[in-house]
């Protein structure tokens, strides 16, 4: 605020000082962009072992069930 008592506009930044800005945004938006990549890469890739391994539990849980000779609902687990 002047003397007078009017409001003084504040001082534009150089053009300089504008582009290094946008140029910082761009900067951290991309840097996000190629992390969020990489783990989504990283997530894909370990899917595969993750189904496995949860089919292989799923097998042995059968196969005990089967050797113990228990039933799940209602069907005989055991060969005749």
């Amino acid at each position: 605020m002047t003397l007078d008592g009017e409001f003084v506009s504040p001082p534009v930044p150089p053009v300089s000082t504008r582009i290094l800005f946008w140029a910082v945004v761009v900067a951290v938006i991309a840097g996000a962009a190629s992390l969020a990549a990489i783990a989504l890469t990283l997530a894909l890739s370990i899917l595969p072992v993750a189904i496995g391994a949860a089919a292989v539990a799923y097998i042995l849980y059968r196969y005990k069930l089967w050797r113990a000779g228990a039933s799940i609902g209602g069907q005989d687990l055991r060969r005749p």
